[in-house]
């Protein structure tokens, strides 16, 4: 699955989350997370896949859970991050994405707010 959006400024505030988890993040994605997301505004809701990898509120004492979504944005192993409460992300615009990898992607990519990009995620029923 293909999803198509637009680069917009976020909140800044996955790097004092990471500070906090960083070995949880490392432990989930096999991938030590640059202290940074690129949001992006997509075209339309994306709806994450039932199963998936989740950082869960009881294993680090939290009020908030995250779902870890594989995906590859420039060709590169990224994941999206997904918060959700109660098993709900209802109170979360799902047309935006959060993206999260090694790199800084805004400087990598040269990428600034307004750009498009392609973030190709796996299909449900594909392996």
């Amino acid at each position: 699955m293909i999803l198509l959006g637009v680069v917009q400024s976020g909140e800044n505030n996955f790097s004092y989350w990471l500070s906090k988890l960083e070995p949880y993040y490392t432990a989930k994605t096999g991938m030590k997370l640059f202290p940074g997301t690129l949001n992006v505004h997509l075209d339309k809701a994306y709806e994450s896949p039932a199963e998936t990898l989740c950082l869960r509120k009881e294993e680090f004492g939290g009020e908030v859970s995250v779902k870890i979504i594989p995906c590859r944005i420039f060709g590169r192993e990224a994941f999206i991050l997904r918060p959700y409460r109660d098993g709900l992300e209802d109170n979360y615009d799902k047309r935006v994405v959060e993206i999260a990898t090694d790199i800084k992607l805004r400087d990598a990519y040269q990428l600034k707010d307004g750009d498009i990009v392609q973030i190709e995620v796996a299909s449900a029923n594909s392996d």
